[in-house]
Order: structure tokens, then C-alpha cells, then sequence
């Protein structure tokens, strides 16, 4: 009843987005708008169905995926790009080759991490976790040097590669993207019932049958693949998947994931759709969603980790 619900007000909210308060033709404008509604699902499904597996994998529900590097990964291979071939360079470079280079880059990053700290005798979450943390820092650090010798106009093209776009994606990328996050869905759903095994600890799990080790390496290479492309569509979204994650599990009031899943993506597909009616339509500007949603995020991080401490 309550996905049913939620089902309903993302409907409303893309019809109010796509049909009110158009200017001109009607056709040219669901068009234009139907690519950004698209591209919001395609997020809202890649980041939020990621983030909860993320949770489950990990047994932790403050964390991300972007905790393994990937917006650091991001960044560096953007600022790399303009400190070595310029601005111009990078700017009128084909798109679908840059997304093609940085999902390829990110996902074997996190392969490699993965196979190295959990593939072996010692393998460990927690110390997979801390050397993603490190490399994450690393990889911050050697970015924000390259960009310290930037020109002024240089170090602006890599400032606006920094912040998500949702609005007017390029059309190719949103089909691959679309494409790998689709895949990760369907390769998922026969998961469905180990994920909520998963859930009551590894003890558990590997006591009631399951193979613990080749299950998680293979949900983190799903994880890895759905971040990395929807990172490299639309930039870094670091808080977005911790917010629909956490408001997933106290709407639907479940640990299963037939349930959680789909309300991560209802609710993700709410907050993007609504915050940018409300941007658009009552501010009269809609370029700055991503950035509030970073500092909403940040804010229920805190939240959430001061909450933790508490108890």
C-alpha cells in the first residue's frame, strides 16, 4: 500500500513537472523536459538501489558507495584531463568516450580493491573499507594539487565538472547508462531474498547456506558498475543515495528488499522530481539542485551520525 502510494506521487509530480507552465509548444517541451525526468530515474535507481545494498553489504547505514573513491576517482581522471591537455581539450572531447574512459577506470578501481582486500585468505570489510577511505583521500589530495597549478579559466572547467547536472543530459550517455543500470537491476532481482538473508549478519548467513565471500564480491561489482556509470553521466552526488536510502527504510518500515529497493528509487525520483518543480517553478532557477542536495545531505549525515552517538 505504501509503495502504491508513493508510486502515485512520483506519477503526479512528473505530470506536474512535464504539463504545467509551459511557454510554448507542448510537444517540444516534454521532449526537452522528458530527458531530465529520465535522467533523475536513472540516478534515482542507480544511486538509490546501490546505496542499500551498500548498507546491507556492509551492515552500516551511514555509509555510501562513494566512500570507495569513486566522485575522488571522478575528479582526479577530470582534473588530470584539463592539467594535461587543457581546457579546450577536455571540454570538446567526444562524451561518450570520456564516460566510456571513467566508468572503465572506476569500475577496475574498485575490482581490483575488491579482489586484493576480499578476495584472499584475509580478507576483511572493514580494512576494504579503510583502504578505500585512504585511496579516496589520495586521490583528493593529488587532484586539489593539480588544480592549485591550473590558469584561472582551466581551474573553472574542472569547478563546473565538479557539481552534478541533471538537466539537458546528453541523450547517448543517458541510453548507456541506462542500459548498464538496468543490467544491474536485473542481475539483482534473483538476489533479492541473500540480500535479506545478508541482512542478519555473515555468521548467519554463511550458517543458513549462503557463499558469503563470492555473493558480496559479486553485489560489490554490481555496486561498483551502477556508481561509476551514473557518476560518470551526471558528476558526483555524494549525500543523495545516504538521504533515500534512510527515509527508505523508515516509509516502508521493513528490512526486505522488495520492499526497501523500490521505495529508495520511489522516494529518490520525489525528492529530485519535487525539488526541482519547486527550484523551477516558485525560485525561478533550477540549476542549483545538486548543490542543495549535497548540503541537505550533508546536514542528515550529521544527523544520523550524532543520532549513532547518542545511543
Amino acid at each position: 500500500m505504501r509503495l502504491a502510494v508513493l508510486g502515485c506521487a512520483v506519477v503526479l509530480l512528473v505530470a506536474t513537472y512535464l504539463l504545467t507552465d509551459v511557454p510554448g509548444s507542448l510537444a517540444f517541451a516534454v521532449k526537452i523536459r522528458g530527458m531530465t525526468v529520465l535522467a533523475m530515474l536513472v540516478v534515482s535507481i542507480a544511486v538509490g538501489t546501490s546505496t542499500v545494498v551498500f548498507h546491507t553489504i556492509t551492515a552500516n547505514r551511514i555509509l555510501t558507495p562513494s566512500i570507495m573513491g569513486f566522485d575522488a576517482f571522478y575528479g582526479l581522471t577530470a582534473t588530470a584531463m584539463v592539467f594535461f591537455l587543457g581546457s579546450a581539450a577536455f571540454l570538446n572531447a567526444d562524451a561518450v568516450t570520456l564516460w566510456i574512459g571513467q566508468v572503465v577506470v572506476m569500475v577496475a578501481f574498485s575490482v581490483l580493491l575488491f579482489t586484493w582486500l576480499f578476495g584472499g585468505k584475509r580478507r576483511s570489510l572493514h580494512l576494504m573499507l579503510l583502504v578505500g577511505i585512504v585511496l579516496g583521500t589520495l586521490l583528493r589530495a593529488l587532484a586539489e594539487w593539480m588544480q592549485r597549478m591550473l590558469d584561472p579559466l582551466d581551474f573553472q572547467v574542472v569547478t563546473d565538472a565538479m557539481f552534478a547536472s541533471l538537466s539537458r543530459p546528453d541523450e547517448t550517455l543517458l541510453m548507456l547508462t541506462g542500459a548498464l543500470v538496468v543490467a544491474g537491476v536485473v542481475a539483482l532481482i534473483p538476489l533479492l531474498r541473500i540480500l535479506d538473508v545478508l541482512t542478519l549478519g555473515e555468521s548467519m548467513a554463511v550458517g543458513l547456506g549462503i557463499d558469503h565471500r563470492r555473493v558480496v564480491m559479486g553485489l560489490f561489482a554490481i555496486v561498483s558498475v551502477m556508481v561509476a556509470a551514473s557518476t560518470s553521466m551526471v558528476g558526483p552526488i555524494l549525500f543523495f543515495g545516504l538521504i533515500v536510502a534512510n527515509l527508505a527504510y523508515s516509509y516502508v518500515g521493513s528490512f526486505r528488499h522488495r520492499f526497501t529497493l523500490p521505495a529508495a528509487v520511489g522516494l529518490g525520483m520525489v525528492c529530485l522530481v519535487g525539488g526541482q518543480l519547486v527550484l523551477e517553478r516558485i525560485f525561478g532557477f533550477g540549476g542549483a539542485l545538486a548543490m542543495i542536495i549535497e548540503f541537505a545531505g550533508g546536514l542528515f549525515f550529521l544527523y544520523l551520525v550524532l543520532r549513532k552517538g547518542a545511543r
